[in-house]
C-alpha cells in the first residue's frame, strides 16, 4: 500500500487539485465495482493531495477545498455503491441460476439469505463499508436479494459519513506525518475488520441455531 500511496503521490504533484480530484473520483467509482485498488488509500491520497496542493493562503481557503475532497470522496464511493447494488439488481436473478453462483445460492440458498437480511441487513450493510475485499460481493447480493435501493444507501450511507470524512481529514490534518496516518489507518481498519467480523459470525451463528431449534421442533410435532 505505501508503494502505491508513494506512486501516486508523485504523478498526482504534477497536477492541480481539481485534476486530482476527478482522478481520485473514478478511481472510487471502479472500486465500487471491485477494482483491486485499496478504497481507503485513495480517499488518503485525497486528503494528503489537498493538504500538499493548495496553500494557506489560497481563495477559498483551505478548509473549503477540503470540504471539496470530502464531498467529493462521498460521492464517488456511494455512487460506486450504489452502481454495484444496482448490477445485482439487474443482473443478480440471472446469475443466481449460472454456474458458479448457482452453488452459492441456489437450492434454496438465496431464500434463506433472504430473510437473513431482512432480520439483519442494517447491520450487514453498515458493517461491509469497512470490509475491503468483501464490500462489492455484499452490495451485489444485496441487489439481488431484494435489499430496496433507499434501505441501501441510507445504511451504506451512514458507514460513508463516518469512514470517508475520518480518512480525508486525517490525511489532510496530519499532512507532513503521513505515513504515521497511514499505519494508523492500517491498524485502525484491521481491528474494525475483526470486530465486525466477530459480531457478523456471532448473528450468522444465532441465526442458525434458531433454525435449527425450529426445525426440532417441529420434527417433534405429532403428523395432523
Amino acid at each position: 500500500m505505501d508503494a502505491f500511496f508513494t506512486q501516486a503521490t508523485q504523478f498526482f504533484a504534477t497536477l492541480d487539485i481539481v485534476a486530482v480530484w476527478g482522478i481520485c473520483l473514478g478511481v472510487l467509482l471502479l472500486c465500487g465495482m471491485g477494482l483491486p485498488i485499496p478504497e481507503d488509500i485513495t480517499l488518503v491520497v485525497m486528503g494528503y493531495m489537498t493538504w500538499l496542493l493548495v496553500p494557506a493562503h489560497a481563495q477559498p481557503g483551505p478548509v473549503v477545498h477540503v470540504a471539496g475532497a470530502v464531498a467529493v470522496g462521498l460521492l464517488g464511493v456511494l455512487a460506486g455503491d450504489a452502481l454495484m447494488f444496482t448490477l445485482g439488481q439487474r443482473l443478480g436473478i440471472r446469475l443466481i441460476h449460472r454456474w458458479p453462483f448457482r452453488s452459492i445460492l441456489g437450492h434454496g440458498r438465496d431464500q434463506r439469505a433472504r430473510e437473513f437480511l431482512a432480520s439483519h441487513g442494517p447491520k450487514v450493510l453498515f458493517s461491509a463499508r469497512f470490509m475491503p475485499g468483501l464490500r462489492s460481493v455484499v452490495f451485489f447480493t444485496s441487489g439481488t436479494l431484494g435489499i430496496r435501493l433507499r434501505t441501501f444507501l441510507f445504511y451504506d450511507g451512514l458507514a460513508a459519513f463516518v469512514s470517508v470524512p475520518a480518512l480525508v481529514l486525517s490525511a489532510w490534518y496530519w499532512g507532513e506525518e503521513i505515513q504515521t496516518v497511514i499505519e494508523h489507518a492500517r491498524k485502525a481498519e484491521n481491528g474494525i475488520l475483526a470486530i465486525l467480523l466477530a459480531l457478523l459470525l456471532f448473528f450468522v451463528g444465532k441465526a442458525w441455531w434458531s433454525r435449527r431449534r425450529q426445525r426440532q421442533q417441529e420434527a417433534q410435532q405429532p403428523p395432523n
